[in-house]
C-alpha cells in the first residue's frame, strides 16, 4: 500500500493502540500543541477518528461499538472498511491535497490487529480490503501508544465507560497487542513505538520529540528560535 505526496502536500499521522493506551488524549494534546504555534510549522492541522470521520461514520461507529448489539466478525470488518472508505474519500485526502497535517485516531493498522490478529481474519484479505477502502493511501507515521493490556483495561474502567470493543475478554486483547507488536516489526520505518505506561505529560514528551523529527525529515521547513533545544529531538 502506498500513497506518494511531494513535500508541498500533507501527511498522515495515525494513533494506534490497545484500549486505554491513551491516544484520544495524546491526539488532543498534540493537535493543541500544533495549534498553539509553539513550534514554527506553517501547516494546517486537523484531527479525526476512525471510526466516526464523516457523518456516515457517526452512524457505523453507533453500530460498531453498541454494546447491545453482536456482529458477525465478517460483517464487522466490512463495516470498517466502508467506514474508511467514506472517510479517505471525502475528508483525510482533500485535507492531505490541501497541504494539511491529518492527525486520525486510529487507521488501517487496527484492522488487522483487531479483526485479524484478534478475531483471526486473513490477514491477506485484509490488505486486500484496506487497500481498496484506502485507495492505496498509507499513513506517513503510524504512532504506536504501547501499553500493557491491563493497564489499558483498567483505565477504560476507570472512565466509568466501556463500548463494545473494551468488554472483549482478555485473551482477545492480547491477541490484539500482539498484533500491534507484528506490526511494528514488519514496518520498522513508518511504525514508532510510544512507551505509554509512562504518565501523560511523558507520553506526550515523546510524541513531541518524535514529530519534531520527522518534520525536519519530512523537510516541513521550520524556522526554529532559541525553543529547539527544550525538545532535545536527537537525544531520543
Amino acid at each position: 500500500m502506498s500513497y506518494n505526496c511531494d513535500r508541498n502536500s500533507g501527511k498522515l499521522i495515525a494513533f494506534e493502540g490497545v484500549e486505554g493506551c491513551g491516544k484520544t488524549t495524546q491526539i488532543r494534546r498534540v493537535y493543541q500543541w500544533l495549534q498553539s504555534g509553539e513550534i514554527p510549522l506553517e501547516y494546517p492541522v486537523v484531527f479525526t477518528r476512525q471510526p466516526g470521520g464523516t457523518n456516515l461514520g457517526l452512524e457505523l461507529r453507533q453500530i460498531l461499538l453498541n454494546t447491545d448489539r453482536g456482529i458477525n466478525k465478517h460483517a464487522e470488518l466490512f463495516l470498517y472498511a466502508a467506514d474508511r472508505a467514506e472517510h479517505v474519500a471525502t475528508f483525510i485526502k482533500p485535507q492531505l491535497a490541501a497541504g494539511a497535517i491529518v492527525l486520525c485516531d486510529r487507521y488501517t493498522d487496527s484492522t488487522v490487529a483487531y479483526q485479524g490478529y484478534a478475531h483471526g481474519l486473513s490477514l491477506e484479505v485484509i490488505s486486500y480490503i484496506n487497500q481498496i477502502a484506502t485507495d492505496g493511501l498509507e499513513s506517513h507515521l503510524t504512532l504506536w501508544l504501547d501499553v500493557d493490556v491491563e493497564v489499558g483495561l483498567a483505565r477504560t474502567r476507570r472512565r466509568g465507560s466501556s463500548d463494545r470493543m473494551e468488554l472483549a475478554n482478555l485473551d482477545f486483547h492480547r491477541r490484539v497487542q500482539q498484533g500491534y507488536v507484528e506490526l511494528a516489526l514488519a514496518h520498522p520505518q513508518r511504525i514508532v513505538r510510544i512507551d505509554a505506561s509512562l504518565n501523560e505529560d511523558q507520553v506526550f514528551q515523546q510524541i513531541q520529540r518524535i514529530l519534531i523529527q520527522k518534520f525536519e525529515e519530512w523537510g516541513m521547513n521550520l524556522t526554529w528560535g532559541m525553543g529547539k533545544n527544550n525538545y532535545n529531538v536527537r537525544s531520543f
